[in-house]
């Protein structure tokens, strides 16, 4: 049997009751996960685990048993699509590390790193099948609304690895790759919690908007996260040095202030190791980085306000609670 270890990764809430029903389901999912890559094939069984294994927030499965709470909780498919949904997810974590050439997931080796780029890749193919199988059982409803899902999160992953077309705002074309790389995938897991459980298809669109807009919100916080922590379990800066393009640092491009002209010219190209410090120090303090937490605080409170148009009670207060989650992560 799976153990709750994940849920302390999770958003507190503050109803104890709904926090101990949801921790529940939680150790279930995380059953139903090694179940789904319990196969014949040895590597397989073992690579398709190897994440699994190594623990995660599982927000994805989180998300969709709370929306589930909008109607029967135990409705079937209700399970099953949080399975199949953290499976992609997880799936995407494969693929993104063989792009990324990282060498670490999770505290451990990526997967790429322990086997070759090669069983990754296709250990992500198997997963994603693997999901695909559990949806064909939920009907032809989920099988379309996943593959329109899977479908904006590829773009958003072709989006993020190729110029930004001439007289493209880059702040919006930023935002629009974290809509649909993070924000799709995270809407549709709040989508079929609602909708699987009964609940009236107007909180399913009202939930499913509250997912994506949080999905955004989580990778922004991400963002802050690589400029202003120090005790977040990751290094300061990696984004920096690797020239990827966080929030914080293409507002601070956008900049004409002269008193961050020094700033400008070190994140307008990857962070040499001899300037990081420097460079977080003037990012911490820069225009970039409070216009960032102000767009950050945008997305939580129209979060907020999806959360406000779902009818009283221990579900709504809920996904208020999410929203708290998502505004301590970065501070």
């Amino acid at each position: 049997m799976a153990t709750t270890e994940q849920a302390q990764n999770t958003p507190m809430f503050t109803d104890p009751e709904f926090a101990q029903s949801v921790s529940a389901a939680l150790s279930d999912i995380e059953d139903g996960l090694l179940r789904a890559v319990d196969t014949e094939h040895p590597l397989l069984r073992e690579t398709g685990a190897h994440l699994i294994n190594a623990g995660g927030k599982r927000f994805r499965p989180l998300l969709t048993l709370t929306a589930a709470q909008l109607g029967d909780p135990e409705a079937p498919g209700v399970h099953d699509a949080a399975v199949a949904l953290e499976l992609t997810h997880l799936a995407t974590l494969y693929h993104d590390d063989v792009m990324d050439e990282a060498s670490k997931r999770r505290g451990g080796p990526s997967a790429n790193q322990r086997w070759t780029n090669s069983v990754a890749i296709l250990t992500g193919d198997h997963l994603f099948s693997l999901a695909a199988q559990i949806m064909a059982t939920l009907g032809p409803r989920a099988v379309r609304y996943q593959a329109e899902t899977f479908a904006r999160l590829v773009r958003g992953q072709i989006n993020e690895t190729i110029p930004q077309p001439d007289a493209t705002n880059p702040i919006d074309w930023h935002l629009d790759i974290l809509a649909e790389k993070t924000g799709s995938l995270i809407a549709c897991c709040a989508h079929f919690g609602a909708w699987l459980s009964g609940a009236p298809e107007s909180q399913v669109k009202t939930v499913g908007s509250f997912g994506e807009t949080v999905g955004v919100a989580f990778q922004i916080a991400d963002d802050i996260i690589d400029v202003s922590s120090d005790n977040s379990g990751k290094t300061p800066g990696t984004d920096l040095m690797e020239g990827i393009p966080t929030l914080p640092v293409l507002y601070a491009l956008q900049g004409t202030d002269p008193h961050e002209a020094r700033l400008r010219e070190l994140v307008s190209k990857p962070v040499a190791a001899q300037d990081l410090d420097e460079a977080l120090s003037l990012l911490r303090r820069s225009e970039g980085l409070r216009q960032a937490r102000k767009t950050l605080d945008g997305y939580l409170n129209r979060a907020r306000e999806l959360a406000d148009s779902l009818p009283k009670g221990h579900t709504q207060r809920a996904f208020w609670d999410i929203c708290d989650y998502m505004a301590d992560r970065q501070t």
